[in-house]
């Protein structure tokens, strides 16, 4: 048997700390990392309701400081509180965009149409993205035959146009609610505007719904069938003509809420508090009550435009208010 020396063991000792001194790419070959992509992937989220087809298309989100009177009742450590419940972030309001297409075979609708070109350039890129991802999606805006509006906040008219003012869906008719639209359409409404915010949506109503706009529209009344498939429900308090919709095929239906309320970890779980945007605080809350008890009861889905996206789930009643319960992604149609 070979005898290793003291000498010959720190040689090869010496030599072992040399070679792993050696930048391993000098002698192997090393695949780079691969460079951060930098964005999301289009986000689009499809579902069946019998025969209809449902696809989910984010505009992107909003980001808004809680400040002391974001909720009217209730204080900003509340507020703050209850966001610390869901882990959201403290003193700031994350608001999600949640529009939707909807493929009933002989009809390709959109319900709600974002913020709009617009504001992609204004909030570099964080909301805006309708058009982009209902691209992505694999549909043509140039084929929507039907735009829906709930109500005329500018987060869900505005996508009617593009950034240079022409028609973002050029060959399609839209639909909008009859009470929403004489309200926000009446010059004796609009000088009747006590607040800076209600006279800032008064103006930007007027600068949506005019020229070619105003010639593709049409008005719609609560409980009717706006198209086959989607019947228009009265839930005011919002603003004074706000609409949902209830999407319907065979025996499954999901319930389109619009805004009957905003982010569910604050005003689902909190159904008696009151932003600071709607436009009667009280009917707002008694609209929010009579719709989470029905849906509760009749464990009907719902698809919410600022829920987290995809935004649909299910409402539970609790000993306080309610509670939402996200539907699992699924894969498969």
């Amino acid at each position: 048997m070979t005898q290793l020396t003291r000498r010959q063991m720190l040689i090869g000792t010496a030599a072992a700390a040399v070679t792993a001194a050696v930048p391993f790419a000098a002698s192997s070959p090393v695949g780079a990392a691969a460079p951060a992509a930098g964005r999301q992937a289009p986000g689009f989220y499809r579902y069946k309701l019998g025969n209809i087809e449902v696809t989910v298309v984010t505009d992107g989100v909003n980001r808004v400081p809680v400040t002391d009177g974001f909720v009217l009742n209730a204080t900003k450590d509340e507020v703050n509180a209850a966001l610390a419940a869901a882990f959201m972030e403290k003193d700031i309001f994350v608001g999600p965009y949640n529009p939707i297409v909807v493929n009933t075979g002989a009809k390709l609708a959109v319900i709600d149409t974002g913020n709009g070109a617009a504001a992609y350039i204004a909030s570099k890129g964080a909301n805006g993205q309708f058009l982009t991802n209902l691209a992505a999606a694999g549909i043509d805006a140039n084929t929507v035959d039907t735009v829906i509006i709930s109500h005329y906040h500018g987060d869900h008219i505005n996508g009617l146009l593009k950034s240079d003012n022409s028609l973002a869906f050029p060959n399609a008719d839209i639909l909008v609610p009859a009470p929403e639209h004489r309200y926000w359409m009446d010059d004796n409404e609009l000088s009747r505007a006590a607040t800076p915010r209600i006279q800032g949506v008064f103006k930007n109503v007027r600068r949506v719904m005019r020229g070619e706009v105003l010639k593709r529209l049409r008005t719609y009344e609560w409980d009717q069938e706006v198209i086959p498939g989607v019947t228009a429900v009265g839930t005011p308090g919002q603003t004074p003509g706000h609409t949902s919709h209830i999407v319907a095929s065979g025996a499954s239906k999901v319930y389109v809420h619009g805004d009957v309320t905003h982010a569910p970890f604050l005003f689902v779980r909190n159904p008696g508090w009151h932003p600071f945007y709607d436009h009667d605080p009280v009917q707002a809350e008694a609209t929010r009550r009579k719709v989470y008890d029905m849906l509760a009861a009749e464990k009907m889905l719902v698809q919410g435009y600022h829920f987290p996206f995809p935004g649909l789930a299910h409402v539970e009643k609790t000993a306080t208010g309610y509670r939402e319960m996200p539907i699992a992604w699924n894969p498969m149609l």
